[in-house]
């Protein structure tokens, strides 16, 4: 597996970690239909959340939530206007972006960014 999925595979486990640690309930990981994927959908307080993990080594070019583009959240839209059909959803959802800065191998920094952005109308 290439090294950036390897990556993208640890930064999605700490993110489940640290939402269930928060008392939300995964629902999905890595749900997608279509070409979208959704890497992370939790539940809590009668809420839906969509959650898309940016993980990097680096910092560079920016951080990492900086990737989550308006091409990228309109997929994500899409995806879970899909999922809140069939789970037959009719409470809130909310778009979480988890950001995760690895300073090194072992030494993360890890940012979760509620109501990052909402649906375009």
């Amino acid at each position: 597996m290439a090294k950036h999925h390897l990556l993208g595979n640890r930064g999605e486990a700490l993110a489940s970690q640290y939402l269930e640690t928060l008392g939300y309930e995964i629902l999905d990981r890595n749900w997608t239909f279509q070409k979208a994927e959704i890497d992370i959908i939790v539940y809590k307080d009668q809420q839906i959340v969509f959650v898309e993990v940016k993980t990097r080594s680096g910092n560079a070019f920016g951080q990492p939530e900086d990737f989550v583009n308006a091409a990228k959240q309109k997929t994500m839209e899409r995806a879970a206007e899909e999922y809140i059909y069939l789970m037959s959803h009719k409470g809130e959802i909310r778009f979480d972006i988890i950001s995760i800065l690895f300073e090194t191998s072992d030494k993360h920094i890890l940012r979760h960014i509620e109501d990052a952005f909402w649906p375009r109308a």
